[in-house]
């Protein structure tokens, strides 16, 4: 169970900044140091190398004679690989009388992402985290292995799971006249629980692709659950653009508080840098992959189940004490040590965390307008 707790710990705020960071994109012209100090924690990890050559994931992109909808799936497998991740988020903006912008956020990891389904017009990729820390003597831990997101790809897709707030979902069908030659995104938490879709078109360019998704309504992001609670969902756009030396993830961001009348507090912009890196060890990451896979497989298609049942989807993350995620982890932990009957629970914990109720209008939880 202490190892649960040290793979949680790592999420949150992911792995951070240890050493001083030269943070140049801010609200400079305010006289406040915080604002020019990203928020993390004391961790750091080990130097890498970036890669000096393109995959041939982004070679095969290249081919000129590649159609339309082949590119579109290149661009999506050009995905794989091994990376070092550099994420920042920092408020540009608010929208009510005395606004303090929040503290920027920044952190790091190293992880990979690989395939775990792959059809004509579906592909799941699933990142999985491999991170050594730096310890006060200088050394490294051993490798911290935790599963991390998952994104899945969908080619014209016709229905959505929408996002409405207070871990509630709908069902609601992409208009025909926006079908054609898009792609579904859908992004899940890391027990594999849902978070938001949303869809949009590949462009392809001489020397990089870019997928542009329309504006979707995501979760609170757990970067900022233990900080604020002004506002109850973010309203973003996703932008995810593949270039020679890895891939970029763009957000734009308006945090939300919702009610009868939804409140837009204030915008944010995101940036995720994914960099190809050579000599990294990712093999206990493989490892725990090939021991878990079949367990995971069985969490994936449990959720799906669930939520294409009924047209309405509610996510209960905590019940008599026990948390959804921790009460996945547990079970992937004694599956990977040999207990396969723990498969079997896989479906009793998820009904017990998930109900499919009466689509209300959600007045929100936030609490009044500030920022902190």
């Amino acid at each position: 169970m202490k190892k649960i707790v040290v793979l949680i710990y790592l999420l949150t705020p992911l792995i951070a900044y240890g050493h001083d960071a030269n943070y140049i994109f801010a609200w400079s012209h305010l006289d406040d140091s915080i604002m020019n100090k990203p928020r993390g924690g004391t961790t750091a990890g080990p130097k890498v190398s970036l890669e000096e050559s393109s995959s041939i994931y982004w070679r095969k992109l290249q081919n000129r004679e590649l159609n339309k909808f082949d590119k579109d799936r290149s661009a999506i497998l050009a995905m794989q690989g091994g990376y070092r991740v550099h994420f920042d988020f920092m408020e540009t903006m608010g929208f009510f009388e005395g606004y303090s912008p929040a503290q920027p956020y920044q952190s790091w990891a190293t992880e990979f992402i690989l395939v775990v389904d792959e059809e004509k017009h579906f592909i799941s990729l699933q990142h999985i985290l491999v991170v050594y820390l730096e310890q006060e003597d200088g050394s490294l831990s051993e490798a911290h292995v935790m599963k991390h997101w998952r994104q899945d790809w969908k080619y014209e897709d016709s229905e959505m799971h929408v996002f409405l707030g207070d871990n509630t979902w709908t069902k609601q069908r992409v208009p025909i006249n926006q079908r054609k030659g898009s792609w579904s995104q859908s992004v899940y938490h890391v027990d594999d629980s849902p978070r938001y879709e949303g869809y949009g078109r590949w462009v392809h360019h001489e020397n990089f692709s870019s997928w542009t998704g329309n504006e979707t309504r995501r979760p609170m992001p757990r970067r900022e659950t233990d900080v604020r609670e002004d506002y109850d969902i973010l309203s973003g756009i996703n932008i995810q653009t593949i270039t020679p030396d890895g891939w970029v993830h763009e957000q734009n961001n308006k945090k939300v508080a919702l009610g009868t009348n939804p409140i837009v507090l204030a915008k944010e912009i995101g940036l995720a840098r994914y960099q190809r890196i050579a000599n990294f060890d990712w093999a206990p990451g493989m490892k725990f992959w090939q021991s878990t896979d079949a367990f995971w497989k069985e969490v994936r298609e449990e959720w799906a189940r669930k939520m294409n049942a009924s047209k309405n989807f509610k996510l209960i993350t905590d019940v008599d004490g026990h948390n959804i995620l921790m009460r996945l982890f547990q079970l992937s932990y004694n599956y990977e040590q040999g207990n396969y009957d723990a498969i079997e629970s896989i479906s009793a914990i998820i009904g017990a965390h998930s109900v499919a109720p009466v689509v209300l209008p959600y007045q929100g939880r936030a609490k009044g307008i500030k920022s902190p």
